[in-house]
């Protein structure tokens, strides 16, 4: 008969420290500059929620259902209010085509 193994804590003598789960939250995110300012990127796979936006780069509807780029100020003083969806060309594109409209 074979012998079950007892699981063991990773760390002994330790049973009360909790997991690091910071690198899980920053997973996907980047941080990239543009006009003066440091900008946090996170790529976003489409889903079915229905939603639309508009694209500060093009000005163009951006659907939910397609894979996009969700960008905000990394200054830490906004909301959700100053999230941008951009069409991932369109922010890669943003130097060579400047956004219009209400990008700011």
């Amino acid at each position: 008969m074979a012998r079950r193994g007892r699981r063991q804590s990773r760390r002994p003598g330790d049973p009360g420290r909790r997991p690091d789960i910071s690198r899980v939250l920053e997973t996907g995110i980047q941080r990239q500059g543009y006009a003066g300012r440091t900008y946090v990127v996170r790529a976003v796979r489409g889903n079915a929620t229905g939603r639309e936006y508009t694209c500060p780069g093009c000005q163009q509807q951006l659907s939910a259902a397609v894979a996009h780029v969700v960008v905000w100020p990394d200054d830490g003083l906004g909301d959700v209010s100053d999230r941008r969806h951009w069409h991932t060309t369109c922010w890669s594109a943003r130097d060579r085509r400047p956004p219009r409209g209400s990008w700011r």
